[in-house]
């Protein structure tokens, strides 16, 4: 486990406040977080849950933007990536045979979290796997956050011609001893070390090279693909969403931004969980990527202003929660880098 904050590449913003923490889930794995407090009185905290293969020196562009709206920010590494223990022998395999175990990183967050007396009201903002691990999370507590506010979440995967078939197959190579193992041909390389041409993350070349930057810089934050027990496990979070009564118990406001041209995930299958769950709603950004919060900053400025007008609205209550989620509302996303 990195004890430390990797140090920031030339050129490359950072907040100067932010303090790292070691902490230890309940079965003992080493995991690696992050918090930070803005000037002044905070007026709340959020959660910042990563996507797979991510780290905390990757947001350092979002913490600065949270700090700016005088939000406290708490945020973390899951195992098997980043600063975090990994659970296998090959460093740049994130492996997972249970997306519950994440549930275990993210107790000991807020464990931490009310050990330091950070201030409620707690927002949650999650990414890509991060999203699928709140929507566990709520799914077992649902009312553990003020609002959440899910980017890209991975509710299904994008292009899949036969899902029903990947699935059991990732089940029966588990099964037969290759649950450490990569992927069919998964490499020890992430996306950030190939072209900026023709990569599904971001339409943005400025934070792309940014995020091949902190590799270099810390080698040992990333990750390559992931491994067949990873994805296994995965495909049993989803099927989970796929059931029509998965949170219709939901009692936090909900708020899924989501990638108009995400080639990661699949926007429609978010999309259709986002109309069938409780006090949810969905807005699509047009032209978008998958990695929203990485994205051109037309995108991005669409992305805040929706998370403050989300974030300003009155809580009502668990009674005037809508029984099903708010039909998903298109904005336009095009336009030239600001």
């Amino acid at each position: 486990m990195l004890e430390f904050l990797a140090q920031p590449p030339e050129g490359v913003p950072f907040p100067d406040r932010i303090e790292i923490a070691c902490l230890r889930a309940a079965d003992g794995i080493g995991i690696r977080a992050a918090f930070a407090l803005p000037d002044g009185e905070p007026t709340g905290t959020v959660i910042l849950l990563q996507g797979r293969a991510e780290y905390i020196e990757k947001y350092g562009e979002v913490f600065s933007e949270l700090l700016a709206r005088r939000l406290a920010v708490a945020a973390l590494d899951w195992r098997g990536q980043g600063g975090s223990d990994r659970q296998v022998g090959n460093p740049r395999k994130g492996h997972v045979e249970d997306f519950n175990d994440y549930l275990l990183d993210l107790d000991a967050l807020l464990a931490e979290i009310r050990r330091r007396g950070l201030p409620e009201p707690f927002h949650l903002l999650a990414h890509s796997t991060g999203g699928a691990i709140a929507l566990l999370a709520l799914a077992r507590q649902p009312a553990l956050f003020t609002r959440a506010i899910l980017s890209s979440p991975l509710v299904a995967i994008a292009g899949l011609r036969w899902p029903d078939a990947s699935r059991v197959l990732a089940r029966l190579l588990a099964s037969l001893g290759l649950s450490t193992a990569f992927i069919p041909g998964g490499r020890r390389i992430t996306i950030a070390d190939g072209p900026f041409e023709g990569n599904p993350l971001t339409s943005d070349p400025e934070r792309f090279a940014r995020m091949a930057l902190w590799q270099k810089q810390e080698p040992r934050l990333a990750i390559g693909d992931p491994t067949i027990g990873w994805v296994d496990a995965a495909f049993e979070a989803m099927a989970r969403f796929e059931d029509d009564r998965f949170g219709l118990e939901n009692r936090t406001p909900c708020l899924f931004v989501l990638a108009g041209a995400d080639r990661v995930v699949d926007s429609r299958a978010a999309a259709a969980l986002a109309r069938r769950m409780r006090g949810t709603s969905a807005i699509t950004l047009l032209g978008a990527q998958h990695e929203i919060l990485m994205e051109r900053g037309r995108i991005r400025q669409q992305f805040w202003a929706a998370f403050d007008a989300f974030c300003r609205e009155p809580v009502l209550g668990d009674a005037a929660l809508p029984e099903r989620g708010v039909e998903p509302v298109l904005a336009a996303a095009s336009g030239e880098q600001a």
